[in-house]
């Protein structure tokens, strides 16, 4: 009778306790928002949308919300299989080591669905739009995960094939409108091509030691040193040259006034500001605050050229 007790009281335990670890609705949620990165996507879901507005001539909501709908599906996968990929990786570092992969709150299994399902849906969905955008989206996923992800671990170069996937969204927008990738594609994807390289080496700076402890090379040379900041600050200076080409009317139909070049100038001028301080200090404050300076850049000026583009 006694061993009954003891085993009766033993299964309530483990009863208990089973029903305590089963994760919540909630958690669930927050897992596969981390696992996508929510917040990262709906950034490029924007900045393909404004893309979009300065190229059409006559505004299609369908294709506005089919545009957002794979964008966001495009950057899901590729976040999702990267964080596959750097499960590991990611289990050593302090920023990283409570997403649901490392942490052991989901599976490998069911991240790979989630990734190859997102890749699926996202190609078709801007296949509907327009082919090209399909071709672009599934270049986007494949170079981010299959070349910028693998790549971080070996070179600093990783950031230079990161950089083309990065900036295809800016220019996915104008195609989607226009149907065609032409010389104002090209220039949206410059803008957006030479902004990463301030925006993320500010990071590489900033987590430089957590990144070298995983093995990742996420700054030039390898360096946290003015050498690395020279390279930010020419970056930069070409970011702020493409973003104002377009008021000498050398890119098509992407045009912009002389007052917009240098509103666009001006919060240039800022990020090379913050630029030259960092190499002035080797701060990781001031690491922080071109960081921040960047992500208003490319949140604001997509904006303003979309705003000009409506005052013509």
């Amino acid at each position: 009778m006694e061993y009954l007790c003891r085993n009766f009281l033993k299964l309530e335990v483990n009863s208990v306790s089973s029903v305590h670890t089963k994760p919540s609705v909630k958690s669930i949620v927050k897992d596969f928002k981390q696992l996508t990165k929510v917040g990262l996507s709906i950034s490029v879901v924007f900045t393909s949308v404004t893309g979009y507005l300065l190229g059409a001539e006559t505004i299609d909501y369908t294709t506005i919300v089919l545009l957002a709908l794979g964008g966001y599906l495009m950057v899901g996968a590729s976040n999702a299989f990267n964080q596959v990929i750097e499960k590991d990786i990611d289990a050593v570092m302090q920023r990283t080591k409570k997403r649901p992969l490392p942490s052991g709150r989901m599976s490998t299994t069911v991240a790979l669905t989630i990734a190859t399902l997102f890749t699926i849906a996202g190609i078709t969905i801007l296949y509907i739009i327009d082919p090209k955008c399909a071709l672009f989206g599934a270049i986007s996923i494949f170079l981010y995960t299959s070349a910028y992800t693998p790549l971080k671990a070996v070179t600093p170069l990783a950031v230079f094939v990161g950089a083309i996937p990065g900036a295809i969204p800016f220019m996915l927008g104008w195609v989607a409108a226009t149907g065609k990738f032409g010389i104002e594609a090209g220039f949206l994807f410059m803008i957006q091509f030479f902004w990463q390289f301030p925006h993320f080496w500010a990071i590489g700076w900033l987590q430089f030691e957590e990144y070298n402890k995983a093995g990742l090379h996420m700054l030039p040379m390898d360096k946290k040193d003015k050498g690395a900041v020279v390279q930010i600050i020419f970056y930069t200076c070409i970011m702020i040259l493409m973003s104002i080409a377009p008021v000498l009317k050398v890119t098509g139909d992407l045009y912009i006034y002389p007052l917009t070049a240098v509103i666009i100038l001006l919060l240039g001028l800022l990020m090379l500001y913050y630029a030259i301080q960092l190499y002035k200090t080797e701060k990781n404050t001031d690491a922080r605050k071109l960081m921040l300076a960047s992500v208003f850049y490319i949140t604001i000026v997509p904006i303003i050229y979309v705003v000009d583009k409506f005052l013509h």
